[in-house]
């Protein structure tokens, strides 16, 4: 009998801890479910034409539920930027430093995937603060991401040289550029893709030629 009782506990305990991870990843999927339709609404809509009542429609839960998470309309943007930015980052920080090809095909295939979305954003800047941080920290890590991965290309020059090839570049690989040639022009991802590659190495030949290089 003693030694049923001993066998007990740790059985409990057990199922105890098993109903907690269930609770918990739960509660987890929950939040992401909230957190992807808020990023999917902001792809469809401006700030003003969404409300909590359709994120929490979306995700499958009550309002309550998406404000007992996130406390508020303004927290829980914040809260899907910050998610959509840790996934934006794993994606582009795939880029091979130095491999125009490689870098430029990382750049358009997250273009792609995200940049409808934040072609809206950049649109609601000005008259939604929470938007403004996003943008502003969306364009920080674009600039640290382009020196980081033409690094090879950028040590070649120094002093306003190398400002202005660096400034150059950002322009190539930003969101309205792909914009231009995507949505404006009709371009192909593939052709949209060989597009910035040619004005990446166009680029990096005029300036050679300047040296005399």
């Amino acid at each position: 009998m003693a030694s049923e009782a001993r066998n007990e506990k740790p059985d409990f305990e057990n199922k105890r801890a098993y109903r907690m991870g269930a609770r918990a990843e739960a509660a987890a999927e929950t939040g992401r479910r909230i957190l992807w339709a808020t990023m999917e609404f902001y792809t469809e809509r401006f700030y003003d034409q969404v409300s909590l009542e359709d994120v929490a429609e979306r995700a499958g839960v009550t309002v309550q539920t998406v404000l007992r998470r996130f406390g508020s309309k303004e927290e829980l943007i914040s809260a899907a930027a910050k998610e959509e930015r840790r996934r934006v980052r794993s994606q582009r920080d795939r880029a091979p430093v130095g491999d125009v090809g490689g870098a430029v095909k990382v750049l358009v295939e997250a273009y792609e995937e995200h940049g409808d979305r934040y072609l809206r954003l950049l649109a609601q800047e000005e008259r939604v603060p929470a938007f403004r941080s996003i943008t502003d920290t969306g364009r920080a890590f674009h600039h640290g991401w382009v020196e980081r991965v033409f690094a090879p290309l950028l040590a070649e020059h120094t002093g306003p040289e190398r400002e202005r090839l660096l400034a150059q570049l950002i322009a190539i690989c930003d969101l309205y550029f792909w914009k231009l040639l995507r949505r404006d022009m009709g371009l192909s991802p593939e052709q949209t893709e060989l597009a910035v590659i040619e004005a990446i190495t166009a680029l990096g030949a005029t300036v050679s030629k300047e040296r005399g290089v």
